[in-house]
């Protein structure tokens, strides 16, 4: 049927390509959710009136945070080539641009989790706190299940953006649909190519989307 649709589209290609995209996704995902979680509590905790007070350290982290969200992807990807070289002996293929998709979104999202931690009821917190909860308890038990529908929609727009990175990856020879996009639809003048790759990308971001709200809604007891 596709083929029918879109008759100069190697559609073994296509396939290929999107798997490539959803391997970069999902990793760079699990990597942005973690890696991000660490830095937003970071920023929390180390903040004014809260666990870990900490002006100087909180000043680092932002700094850290802000520079690392300032810096444009396609940029930062080649900033990050003697590095990704180092660590994987390549700088081409999904593997080859994971690095930098963590690197670029994971400080976006830590400012998301920052935020949904912020919402979460002062209240709650003293109250653990007077019970004699230790920090770790009033992270794990508190903060963190409290804020989580915060975090899952936070993620869920992280991830969005992170597809975006990767067709922007595939154009320096990252591979997924934004590789075959440039490589077989822009240089070859396949404009079939072109609108195959952003439907497939389009649906992706709409299943993104929608599980993200779907577990969001699950999680949220309010």
């Amino acid at each position: 049927m596709l083929t029918n649709i879109f008759p100069n589209v190697d559609m073994e290609k296509m396939w290929v390509a999107t798997y490539e995209t959803l391997y970069m996704t999902f990793i760079s995902v699990l990597g942005t959710f973690i890696l991000g979680i660490l830095l937003g509590l970071l920023l929390y905790l180390t903040n004014k009136g809260n666990l870990w007070e900490n002006k100087s350290l909180n000043s680092i982290v932002a700094i850290i945070v802000n520079v690392s969200r300032a810096i444009p992807f396609i940029i930062l990807i080649l900033l990050l080539f003697p590095f990704t070289d180092f660590l994987l002996g390549t700088i081409r293929g999904p593997n080859a641009a994971l690095p930098a998709l963590i690197v670029g979104s994971a400080p976006f999202y830590a400012r998301l989790v920052e935020i949904g931690l912020r919402e979460v009821d002062k209240g709650v917190i003293e109250a653990a706190k007077a019970m004699g909860a230790k920090t770790r308890t009033i992270i794990f038990k508190v903060l963190l299940p409290e804020s989580m529908p915060a975090l899952i929609s936070g993620i869920t727009v992280t991830a969005i953006a992170l597809i975006s990175y990767t067709a922007m990856a595939g154009v320096i020879g990252a591979g997924g649909l934004g590789d075959l996009a440039y490589m077989e639809g822009f240089q070859r003048r396949n404009n079939d190519v072109v609108l195959a790759c952003t439907i497939f990308i389009v649906v992706i971001v709409f299943i993104f989307q929608f599980i993200g709200d779907w577990i969001s809604k699950r999680i949220d007891h309010r």
